[in-house]
């Protein structure tokens, strides 16, 4: 076993808590002596102990001496915990492997100096790009103040998202719609339109076998026309916000606020997707789910606020020139318009085929800031 198989153990152990931790990044952490694992752990949910003092605690005495492999860089502040740089110091560890520095003003290389300041060797960058990817979200956060926004639809091997007449159910099959369950789970909150809440009335929860967090539901409502009776407003099963213009009338907004609905206005009576991403970054949103109609997809589209697409592709065919696809609006005038994608992974689910790509400039993790 050498640094890099200790390196993607950390990484498995923090991808396994993906979705449980936001506003805090996941983090992997591993204690390797003497060519064995003396003690590991993850970071598990926002208040409660980082990797590194669970992989400590599991070493004990073991610890001294030993090398510690962690995917991000170990804190160096109090927050809701203490440092855990001091905690390392504290441990007699003699060498840390950290995958990237940790981005967050109150760290970015701080953590690192203090153990090397100590004399503990500190070694950065290895397998950085997967642990860079891993906590994409989180990065993006810090960088822009930004929800990092996740577009996804389902449609038929002919790119159509329903029959001409509207019908949907069900374009893919149960594992597909299951793997949506998932994603929804790791996310802050999801959005859809108004139509959507008008047309289905969905719920909007996460539906997995074994449980999960239920995302703050966001719904577009320029004119506030979401029913009092829509489940979002009645099951009391997820916190609901409602994005509307700035024109609504303040006896309509008072009576979804007696409902215990979240009313988020924006400053004109149309609403800039733009904007309502601030708004939603200012309120510690830092993951947002979108599964919303053609239009609310071609807005992000239009926009370029999306940093990643999912699409799951169905073995059918629906046609008619009337049947809606993934993306409405005017859509771009010409090809050197179009936004350039890269395939980040395809796999089979099921027997629908799930593509996740990122917009090429998303190496740019300023983009559309």
């Amino acid at each position: 076993m050498n640094d890099t198989y200790y390196m993607n153990y950390a990484l498995n152990l923090a991808r396994a808590a993906s979705g449980q931790t936001s506003p805090n990044p996941v983090v992997g952490a591993v204690l390797a002596k003497n060519n064995q694992i003396v003690g590991f752990g993850a970071h598990l949910k926002a208040g409660e102990p980082h990797a590194e003092v669970h992989a400590i605690r599991m070493a004990g005495e073991k610890a001294a001496g030993s090398s510690l492999y962690v995917t991000l860089e170990p804190c160096s502040h109090f927050g809701k915990t203490p440092p855990c740089a001091d905690l390392v110091i504290k441990s007699g560890i003699k060498k840390v492997f950290v995958a990237v520095t940790d981005p967050n003003p109150r760290v970015a290389g701080r953590g690192i100096e203090r153990m090397r300041e100590a004399g503990i060797e500190v070694e950065t960058g290895l397998l950085a790009e997967e642990a860079r990817d891993l906590n994409k979200v989180f990065f993006y956060h810090i960088a822009t103040g930004l929800p990092y926004v996740t577009l996804k639809t389902a449609v038929s091997l002919d790119g159509k998202t329903a029959t001409s007449t509207g019908d949907s159910k069900w374009i893919t099959g149960e594992e597909a719609r299951q793997d949506v369950h998932v994603f929804r789970h790791q996310h802050d909150a999801i959005l859809v339109g108004v139509n959507t809440i008008i047309k289905d009335d969905p719920s909007l929860t996460v539906r997995l076998p074994a449980g999960g967090n239920n995302p703050i539901r966001v719904v577009l409502d320029t004119h506030l026309r979401t029913p009092l009776t829509a489940k979002i407003i009645t099951d009391h099963e997820a916190p609901t916000w409602i994005v509307t213009g700035s024109a609504v009338p303040a006896d309509k907004v008072e009576s979804f606020k007696k409902a215990g609905i979240t009313i988020v206005k924006t400053q004109a009576p149309t609403i800039s997707i733009k904007a309502m991403l601030s708004l939603l970054g200012e309120q510690g949103i830092t993951s947002l789910f979108v599964e919303g109609g053609s239009e609310v997809h071609g807005s992000f589209l239009k926009e370029r606020t999306f940093q990643q697409m999912i699409t799951y592709i169905a073995p059918k065919l629906i046609g008619g020139k009337l049947a809606p696809t993934s993306f409405g609006g005017l859509g771009m005038e010409t090809m050197a318009e179009a936004v350039p994608l890269n395939f980040k992974h395809v796999d089979m689910i099921g027997k629908d085929i799930r593509i996740i790509a990122e917009p090429e400039v998303n190496n740019n993790v300023y983009w559309n800031s």
